[in-house]
């Protein structure tokens, strides 16, 4: 238990920090309401209509094809980094078969690409 010591500690630190900014700004800060303060913020702009109009789904298209296509980034960038360092990383004898795998995972993704691409999703009417 003696070696959880300096975590619970700084553990403590932090939560006694959050609790003691969020009583201060509680009690120092202005109380004074005015309706422009009360006015969701819409980037320097007066709110116009009701904010819970539908999107068309082509927003919704693209932002999952960002997030396939980050989450691709995400698994290419550590394995490009250490696929071929001299120490560490993948072993030799294992460094074809990652590569292969990885040919396989960049191919599904550009079938995928493809199918969006003929779907029309990135053509905007």
């Amino acid at each position: 238990m003696a070696s959880y010591d300096a975590i619970l500690l700084y553990a403590a630190v932090l939560v006694g920090f959050a609790a003691t900014n969020l009583i201060l700004t509680h009690l120092l800060g202005p109380k004074k309401k005015t309706a422009v303060k009360q006015m969701p913020y819409e980037s320097g702009m007066d709110p116009v209509g009701d904010a819970r109009q539908p999107f068309d789904v082509k927003f919704y298209l693209v932002a999952i094809l960002f997030l396939v296509f980050d989450v691709e980034l995400l698994f290419l960038y550590p394995w490009s980094v250490s696929a071929y360092l001299g120490t560490g990383g993948v072993p030799l004898a294992l460094r074809s078969t990652v590569f292969g795998v990885m040919l396989v995972f960049m191919g599904t993704l550009a079938i995928a690409y493809v199918y969006a691409w003929r779907k029309g999703v990135f053509r905007w009417r």
